[in-house]
């Protein structure tokens, strides 16, 4: 079958499965997976197994079985690898978001952050502290923490409503799209072969900028549309939210915080070893530096689970902040949580590798000419926003994109560092926010939005923030090619 059908009909797949039947994410993307493994021809499969001798990956008995493999084999084979690549990785994070949401240590780093910017400059202090936890919490978690405070400001100022609401998207929602550790940029670097602690300095540079434009674009629809401020709507029949996870009431002023640098250590620390870790492994790779027990040594700590490890240990030193009747169930909770991440992203990175053996890589090279430069930036964001858009899941577009991208991070003809590839499928990840995104209930829900109001909103926010993203994207690509 011709390779166009095939992606065609797993897309399809992926659609109804997913808006008319409903089906989880997870048995959505196996099944996709495997309808694209049944159908690939022993052709594509040979020629793959043949780059892979010639990149020394197959051995030439291995080359030569791979043709005959099984659908499942294969399918379940894939599944078994991005978990070994990103499984660790993201449970251990869940722990820490866990940790820093009960503690109290995600308040403690907005409040601070409020006191630096002062009322007059909130939408900048919701903006910044979204986007710092954003970077180990995932989006729904940052936006639960984060409507209370935008709440209070509405009830202290008397208006922009919807400048807080949409602040907390300009920061929370642009780190979830471009910054590992969160699924969809780790799964991205994994699928395109980009190196995690170049992928994170490059989403948090990006990031940044990208985040300052989007808060502009937050005050322009803050200026045209009203949100009347309306007592919250948020109930246990919001599926997104896990209400087991929701601490307990307490009186704030009689319970006693964690410190500034406790609470953002498990965070800060992270990000810099891995960030080391890189820098290192390039100056080895480029001969600038000679190995030896030191550079082994931080090359260790600087791997990406260590990183992360070093980052939940900090983290359990907020446990003493948390109620002692939650305390022993938070690890299971927030790796229950953890798993359902797991499950869906190894679910879509075998369902994007059985594209790459069907022969996606080669197809979309012959129909973009990699020598199209920076054009091909903007056409990743299409391909993304379109998969985005129509099924609901930014993680899911993220991934189905990279699988049929993932040809062009490989060639030797891209003008560009492949990182700005994967900013470019983050950016696209964000249009459009409607009635598929679970997140869209999540924060009309919350903010007491009807879904009018969140369509004239969140739609036009989460595309403001896809194309600032793409256009800091492009600029940087243009002005640093080689990262």
């Amino acid at each position: 079958m011709n390779i166009w059908w095939i992606v065609a009909l797993a897309i399809t797949v992926v659609l109804v499965c997913i808006l008319r039947f409903r089906l989880h994410a997870f048995m959505t993307l196996l099944l996709a997976g495997l309808l694209v493994a049944g159908l690939t021809d022993t052709a594509s499969l040979q020629q793959h197994a043949d780059r892979e001798v010639a990149a020394e990956r197959f051995t030439p008995k291995e080359a030569e079985s791979f043709p005959h493999s099984s659908p499942v084999k294969r399918l379940s084979g894939e599944f078994g690898n991005t978990v070994g690549r990103i499984g660790i990785l993201i449970a251990l994070a869940s722990v820490i978001g866990g940790l820093l949401s009960e503690s109290g240590a995600a308040n403690t780093i907005v409040a601070r952050i409020l006191a630096i910017t002062g009322p007059r400059r909130a939408p900048e202090a919701l903006a910044v502290s979204s986007f710092i936890i954003g970077i180990p919490v995932f989006f729904d978690t940052v936006f639960y923490l984060m409507v209370p405070l935008a709440r209070s400001m509405r009830k202290a100022v008397g208006k922009n409503y919807v400048l807080f609401l949409l602040a907390i998207m300009a920061g929370g929602s642009i780190a979830h799209s471009l910054i590992p550790p969160t699924p969809g940029p780790l799964q991205v670097a994994e699928i395109l072969g980009i190196d995690v602690g170049v992928m994170l300095i490059a989403g948090l540079a990006i990031g940044v900028f990208s985040s300052t434009l989007s808060l502009a674009s937050a005050r322009l629809i803050n200026h045209f549309v009203h949100v009347p401020f309306r007592e919250s709507e948020a109930d246990g029949t919001i599926h997104a939210i896990d209400e087991s996870q929701m601490p307990t009431e307490t009186n704030e002023d009689e319970k006693v915080m964690p410190g500034l640098w406790m609470s953002l250590l498990p965070i800060i620390v992270p990000v810099v070893l891995i960030t080391l870790g890189s820098v290192i492994r390039y100056a080895l790779d480029a001969g600038h530096l000679s190995s030896g027990d030191a550079t082994e040594a931080m090359l260790f700590v600087g791997d990406k689970n260590i990183a992360i490890a070093v980052g939940v240990a900090l983290a359990f030193r907020l446990v003493g902040f948390i109620d002692k009747d939650r305390r022993q169930t938070l690890v299971s909770r927030s790796l229950a949580s953890a798993g359902n991440i797991i499950l869906i992203t190894a679910a879509g990175g075998a369902f994007g590798k059985m594209l790459y053996y069907a022969g996606i890589a080669t197809a979309v090279s012959d129909l973009v000419d990699t020598d199209a430069g920076l054009v091909l930036l903007p056409v990743a964001f299409l391909v993304t926003a379109a998969i985005r858009t129509l099924q609901g899941s930014a993680t899911v577009g993220m991934i189905t994109a990279a699988g049929v991208l993932q040809g062009f991070a490989s060639s030797e003809s891209l003008p560009f560092h492949p990182v700005y590839l994967a900013m470019a499928i983050g950016a696209g990840s964000k249009p459009v926010s409607w009635m598929t995104d679970s997140a869209f209930w999540v924060i009309t829900r919350m903010s007491g939005m009807t879904e009018s109001e969140g369509l004239k909103t969140l739609a036009p926010m989460s595309t403001a923030m896809g194309l600032s993203a793409l256009v800091v994207t492009v600029i940087a690509a243009w002005l640093v090619p080689a990262v």
